[in-house]
């Protein structure tokens, strides 16, 4: 007669310890870059080579949401500002009320996620490696 045993109760007790803590870990992660992000967007938007700065408000209206999605959790940095689109690609031509505008495109937020990017894949990548490793 052979006895087999397993330790597969401790192995998803394991498991379930990581399940728990891996949310609360990821959505830090996600809302901290958020933040770098939105911050490297407002100092990218105070002037060349981005956008020079009249009053502020643009800069201001940056924000950052953090939500619970399914599968795991998201970030938003954006603007409802309509000169948002304007001032990152530019606007040749007439607008809505005839003006015309030969605007060059003062980028502010592709070079912000770009510099942003590189230091939260890295973060999540450390993230897992902690997760795996424990």
């Amino acid at each position: 007669m052979a006895r087999v045993s397993s330790n597969a109760g401790v192995v998803a007790a394991q498991l379930e310890a990581r399940a728990v803590a891996v949310p609360g870990a990821a959505t830090a992660v996600v809302r901290h870059h958020a933040m770098i992000l939105e911050t490297a967007i407002r100092a990218a938007a105070s002037g060349r080579p981005g956008p020079e700065v009249q009053s502020g408000d643009y800069r201001r209206s940056w924000g950052t949401e953090v939500r619970t999605v399914p599968g795991g959790v998201e970030a938003i940095v954006g603007t409802n500002r309509p000169q948002a689109a304007r001032l990152e690609y530019g606007f040749v031509g007439a607008d809505s009320l005839g003006r015309v505008y030969n605007q060059p495109p003062f980028p502010h937020v592709g070079p912000s996620v770009d510099r942003v990017g590189p230091l939260f894949a890295a973060a999540m990548a450390q993230l897992v490696e902690r997760v795996v490793a424990e």
